[in-house]
């Protein structure tokens, strides 16, 4: 994955897109790519796709809307992943990584070689420690306030706030979803229900994956890698591809329902 240009985040999209992580859960393997010199841009597109796609939620997916729209919402899964990773890899935005965390990067590291299976488990440990010494407050905030929020989704105000909303129901519903937090498998039923109570399905489906792959959790756990104004973006360049996406379902509705 330290592959530069399309192909690094290409492969980063994918490796996410088998990891069952939520938001949260992604973050300790998206500080040690940070780590280990792989370019920003590529460990984004792994961040963005890791909790919009995952096993368990194609299968719920196939069960609730088809093979169609399941198939579709994993192409345009990796498809924000590999465009946003882009985008931000090409903004030059390592400036506002905090030094202390990503030291290593920006210097020539020599290739390490573990002939033996215990020194490379050894060098594993030692990198796994080193990060949580440095992230485990961050982590323990956002732990905190994930618990307090996790799965609720007030879904009758949300539906009556959309079904308001007319043309501008993609981006509202997107902006509803960033501040909550909720693993896939709670928020597809949540979806299906939007959708058959006459939420269009890009609508339905925008709001889902803003509360999969954006949430307050995530934003407080970052802070410790990175200032907030790189947060904004990265939060800012995400909503953007999912209202893109929930529109893109909304035009094609018709066609794959």
């Amino acid at each position: 994955m330290g592959k530069r240009g399309a192909a690094g985040n290409f492969y980063a999209a994918l490796f996410g897109a088998v990891t069952p992580f939520c938001s949260c859960s992604s973050i300790p393997i998206f500080l040690g790519f940070l780590e280990a010199g792989i370019p920003l841009g590529v460990t984004f597109s792994f961040l963005i796709t890791s909790p919009l796609i995952n096993e368990y939620l194609v299968i719920l997916m196939l069960g609730f809307f088809g093979w169609k729209i399941t198939l579709l919402y994993v192409v345009s899964g990796v498809l924000i992943g590999v465009v946003s990773g882009l985008i931000l890899g090409r903004m030059n935005l390592d400036q506002y990584l905090v030094a202390d965390l990503i030291e290593k990067r920006g210097n020539d590291i020599k290739e390490e070689l573990f002939p033996a299976f215990t020194g490379r488990l050894k060098f594993g440990w030692d990198e796994a420690v080193s990060i949580a010494k440095k992230i485990w407050l961050w982590v323990l905030v956002g732990v905190g306030i994930g618990a307090a929020i996790h799965n609720y989704i007030p879904q009758e105000m949300i539906q009556k706030i959309i079904s308001k909303t007319g043309i501008f129901s993609v981006p509202i519903a997107t902006i509803l979803g960033v501040p909550m937090y909720g693993s896939c498998a709670a928020i597809v039923p949540i979806a299906v229900v939007l959708f058959q109570k006459g939420i269009p399905l890009g609508t339905a489906l925008a709001f889902m994956m803003a509360v999969a792959a954006l949430s307050l959790p995530e934003a407080i756990m970052l802070r410790r890698a990175m200032r907030l104004q790189l947060i904004f973006i990265f939060f800012g360049i995400t909503t953007l591809a999912i209202i893109v996406t929930g529109y893109l379902f909304n035009f094609l509705q018709n066609i794959l329902i």
